[in-house]
């Protein structure tokens, strides 16, 4: 069954209603203002990282196609959340519609899953640029990193496909009460009614593989840079390749180690606090971190930066 004929068919189904991260807090205004602040903070770095990619010709390289991308889809992914999150606190409804949520969890599950597969094309840009220098212009083409754009959304989106219709076809007899701030599976399968047993197993094989092809691409790809790394000559060229990779391990460990915990840890691991928690982390904050990271480490964009506000003229003086 596809999205569209679900969407016909389940929405007439009853609300959810979504429990919500600012329940669970003593102070759900102060909660409140700060997720907000953390969610315009999110958008504004990553809107500029992608600016900034846009219009400084230095960074259009195929490491920097791969980070606007990523940005993009840190917007897409905190948005498909925390403004529903904010606006149901400030009205005091926390409804949504079978349909909704339906909505909710298959764009969230689409951007998840692209994004497991870019950290692995990126993981891949890097050790063709260092492994293989040569003949990056070749193996890293306009072309390639467009296919490999494609084959990382084409990917997200099975995973979307797959999980959503399933999810959303359960029975839910019982509380409609989603202990979550917004429509994740595991939640969602909770409210069922119906022996969801093979499913779960079925939906944590789906996570492996999902995890395990892109883990083996990151994993590939750093050993060989820093076997290769070991090899330089260069002080400076070690430590610029060292610099850049670990950028990237950075954000793959935050973003992998929640999804580890979420999707493929025992259910004796979980908690609806725990698992709020986690999915603040990497629903939340990681869209926050990842422009900090790939900016702040990073002397093409803090350039790039410097150039857009004007600094640079000033340092050159000095």
């Amino acid at each position: 069954m596809d999205i569209t004929t679900w969407m016909s068919n389940y929405t007439g189904q009853s609300d959810f209603t979504l429990v919500g991260l600012f329940s669970q807090s003593k102070h759900p205004a102060l909660l409140a203002m700060v997720t907000f602040v953390v969610f315009l903070m999110a958008l504004s770095g990553n809107a500029l990282l992608i600016l900034l990619i846009h219009f400084d010709t230095r960074l259009h390289t195929p490491m920097y196609f791969f980070i606007r991308q990523l940005s993009l889809m840190d917007i897409i992914y905190i948005s498909v959340t925390v403004p529903k999150m904010l606006i149901d606190q400030v009205l005091g409804s926390h409804k949504i519609s079978a349909a909704a949520c339906g909505i909710q969890m298959f764009l969230y599950l689409t951007l998840v899953g692209s994004e497991y597969f870019l950290l692995a094309a990126m993981s891949y840009d890097r050790y063709v640029a260092i492994c293989h220098p040569l003949r990056y212009p070749v193996l890293m083409n306009h072309r390639v990193c467009l296919l490999l754009m494609s084959v990382c959304w084409f990917l997200g989106s099975l995973d979307g496909f797959m999980l959503t219709p399933v999810t959303m076809t359960f029975p839910f007899c019982g509380s409609h009460e989603i202990h979550h701030f917004f429509c994740e599976v595991p939640a969602v399968t909770k409210l069922s009614c119906s022996d969801t047993q093979l499913y779960e197993t079925l939906m944590y094989l789906c996570c492996v593989l999902m995890l395990l092809i892109p883990v083996t691409v990151i994993s590939s790809s750093y050993s060989s840079i820093l076997l290769t790394v070991h090899r330089m000559n260069s002080a400076e060229g070690r430590k610029k390749a060292l610099v850049t990779c670990s950028s990237h391990m950075t954000v793959v460990i935050l973003f992998y180690g929640a999804a580890v915990y979420t999707y493929m840890l025992p259910a004796s691991f979980h908690t609806p606090a725990k698992d709020m928690v986690v999915s603040v982390f990497y629903t939340i904050l990681t869209p926050l971190l990842n422009p900090l990271i790939y900016s702040l480490r990073n002397k093409n964009v803090t350039e790039a930066l410097k150039k857009l506000l004007g600094v640079e003229p000033l340092f050159q003086k000095q």
